[in-house]
């Protein structure tokens, strides 16, 4: 059993990128746990808030299912062509301790997707978190990217996803993903 850990980079409640990781639980193939994780509740990073009581809760409690993962997948929104500060944050408290980077991020397979309501899908939040990845010694999979355009079309008022094309490609892109994951373990 492969299990695969989906992280949404936005704390909006009708996030477009939260939805996308919702219906990725949805078309995850036979033989795959796809689990998601979220950032509400950790703090800026703050090294004085670290020296006084270590690394928070939320932030411990996200590096414990990334490390129970086999490979995790950063469904990144794009702010400002980059990525959301509110989700590198939280990817800096998961380097605290520097000793713990190898255990969180060495070597695990990561994968980038996002969608938003431009013509581009996520293209430059995802081009800025290669070298954040690479930094930490995270395998960053190369197989495919997914980049869903014009996402605020996609998906009706519950946030489910309506669009049959944009099912299939994320159905290909967590099948794609998963297959590359199983040969790491």
């Amino acid at each position: 059993m492969t299990k695969l850990l989906g992280i949404s980079g936005s704390l909006r409640k009708a996030s477009y990128n939260t939805a996308l990781l919702r219906a990725a639980q949805t078309v995850a193939p036979d033989g795959v746990t796809f689990e998601t994780a979220t950032l509400h509740g950790i703090p800026l990073y703050d090294g004085d808030l670290e020296a006084e009581s270590g690394v928070p809760a939320a932030a411990e409690a996200l590096k414990r299912k990334i490390v129970a993962a086999d490979g995790v997948i950063l469904f990144t929104p794009e702010y400002n062509n980059s990525v959301p500060g509110v989700f590198k944050n939280a990817i800096d408290w998961l380097s605290r301790p520097p000793a713990d980077i190898k255990k969180v991020f060495g070597g695990r397979p990561f994968a980038l997707a996002g969608g938003s309501s431009g013509s581009f899908g996520t293209i430059l939040s995802q081009n800025a978190w290669l070298a954040v990845m690479r930094t930490l010694g995270a395998e960053i999979w190369s197989g495919k990217r997914l980049m869903v355009p014009k996402a605020d079309t996609l998906f009706d008022d519950a946030g489910r996803l309506k669009d049959e094309q944009t099912r299939e490609r994320l159905g290909g892109f967590i099948k794609a993903f998963a297959d590359h994951v199983a040969t790491k373990a």
